[in-house]
């Protein structure tokens, strides 16, 4: 098998693990109201379920970080995913609260493994590409999240219950990912050796990325975790249509993402960064000041233009900042999801209660702003093709150093 052959069906394995991942995230935060009406989760203790999960994804990122120092990301990814899709089958088929308990920590546990594992593949893939390929993989996940989100909005409709509306996805998607999981593709660059760590003083240059990401999550996660409620309680929307505005945030995120590596190549990651910011800022706006619920939507639409470009481009300028220990750079990367998923929907919901949910959606807005300030971490305009110069001779990539497109 030739290298071509071999990445391009890395490439293709990955981005459905990407998809497969969507497929499961949106099932499940698409139906918290109903995990919460099973288990008889009361309102005050329904923050600490939520916040178990991303505790316990960032410990295991933390995890992944040391682990890939003795196995392959592609190893780590192969048993990771299987599990996250079996946990959230577990979801829907306990009866008592220690059972979601469970279920919910060994989603947390694995899905860190997962996250950090797939974004390691995807950045030591857009190495060996030599262009920019992590939005692509993104926009799987964007994918696989509206066909998680509609199955929710179907189960929501019907009246069907947690395990029949999860079964045909875990059925469909286990025995998927397992096969495709033999054609991942690790170490894609010919002489590299990781490092062992970021050096010294390497977490300093990370932080503004790192920063980035927590930012970019609490936009997503106020998204994920608030706009259901949001559009039926302050908007006034039935039950049925409060399920669409996740729909529409991921529809929006696959539009932006399969665009956005071509905007990465022409203009480089910085401008789409900065760019995309504004977008997201604006959505929040939208939101916030929103009559109805048609023009809330049109809100969740801006956002999800806004901020799909963030979190793919922030995983790679970490790979470009560290090309000698970027698994390690994405697995520190990483834990920074969970933190903003775990700061953004306690803090929009405290600024909720005490002000107004209205006035709460400013607050992501301010921190989504921050990325603006930061965008000097993304690159010059010449980073765009990940962490090589190149040039094309045919349909090969030729090497012509890295020295001008570090970070």
């Amino acid at each position: 098998m030739t290298d071509d052959v071999r990445l391009r069906r890395g490439r293709g394995a990955l981005g459905f693990s990407f998809f497969a991942q969507g497929v499961a995230f949106a099932l499940l935060v698409t139906r918290i109201p109903a995990i919460q009406d099973r288990y008889g989760i009361s309102d005050g203790l329904l923050p600490a379920f939520l916040a178990a999960v991303p505790i316990l994804a960032g410990v295991s990122s933390v995890a992944t970080e040391h682990l890939v120092k003795r196995v392959a990301p592609s190893a780590v990814l192969r048993w990771a995913q299987p599990l996250v899709l079996l946990s959230l089958l577990g979801v829907g088929t306990g009866s008592q609260m220690w059972h979601v308990a469970v279920a919910l920590g060994v989603f947390g546990l694995s899905v860190g493994a997962l996250d950090a594992s797939m974004n390691m593949l995807g950045v030591s893939l857009q190495r060996a590409y030599g262009r920019s390929i992590m939005l692509g993989f993104h926009a799987a996940y964007s994918l696989g999240g509206i066909l998680g989100a509609s199955a929710a909005w179907a189960g929501a409709h019907w009246h069907l219950s947690l395990f029949t509306g999860y079964l045909p996805a875990v059925v469909v998607l286990v025995p998927l990912v397992v096969v495709l999981s033999r054609r991942y593709v690790d170490g894609t660059v010919p002489g590299e050796v990781q490092e062992k760590g970021l050096g010294s003083g390497g977490f300093k240059l990370l932080l503004p990325l790192c920063l980035v990401m927590a930012c970019a999550y609490i936009g997503d996660s106020t998204v994920a975790n608030w706009s259901a409620k949001y559009l039926q309680d302050v908007l006034g929307s039935s039950e049925q249509m409060a399920t669409v505005p996740y729909n529409v945030y991921m529809v929006t995120t696959l539009v932006g993402r399969a665009v956005g590596d071509l905007g990465v190549r022409r203009f480089g990651a910085a401008a789409v960064v900065r760019a995309g910011t504004l977008v997201a800022a604006a959505g929040f706006g939208v939101v916030a000041a929103a009559p109805g619920a048609w023009v809330g939507m049109l809100g969740f639409t801006l956002l999800g233009i806004g901020l799909c470009v963030i979190v793919p481009q922030t995983f790679a300028a970490a790979g470009r900042l560290f090309p000698g220990a970027s698994d390690t750079a994405v697995a520190r990367l990483n834990i920074f999801n969970y933190v903003g998923f775990l700061i953004g929907s306690p803090l929009v919901g405290a600024v909720g209660d005490a002000w107004s949910y209205r006035g709460a959606m400013l607050v992501p807005m301010a921190l989504v702003l921050v990325t603006l300030l930061q965008a000097r971490s993304f690159g010059s305009d010449k980073a765009r093709y990940g962490v090589r110069h190149e040039r094309r001779a045919g349909d090969r990539v030729v090497d012509v150093g890295r020295g001008g497109n570090e970070v």
